[in-house]
């Protein structure tokens, strides 16, 4: 199975009405210094970067998505990339629990 289909989403700079439907500040922070890491997402990620410059490279591609501060990003499950980090991150997280599927 190809990973064409696992693309990065980015929304620059949403509403501050969807950041709050979304409960943003209530979800877990995480943050990391400049540097490459390399990701692998066992689960979809939607999170918001408060600071910070990515360049998320997706596994065996040459291209990249770049997002930073400001921005919500939706990283789907079974990507494998590295993320170039160049300004330190930080940005709140919630990962999509696959048994949860529930609308209330």
């Amino acid at each position: 199975m190809a990973d064409n289909n696992l693309r990065i989403v980015v929304e620059r700079n949403p509403s501050e009405s969807k950041l709050s439907e979304l409960n943003i500040k209530g979800w877990p922070k995480w943050g990391c210094s400049p540097g490459k890491y390399q990701l692998k997402f066992d689960a979809e990620e939607t999170c918001y970067l408060l600071k910070g410059k990515v360049r998320a490279y997706p596994k065996g591609s040459s291209e990249f998505v770049e997002f930073g501060a400001g921005d919500l990003v939706i990283i789907p499950k079974g990507l494998s990339c590295t993320w170039d980090v160049s300004v330190a991150v930080d940005k709140h997280y919630k990962f999509e629990s696959s048994s949860s599927s529930s609308s209330q």
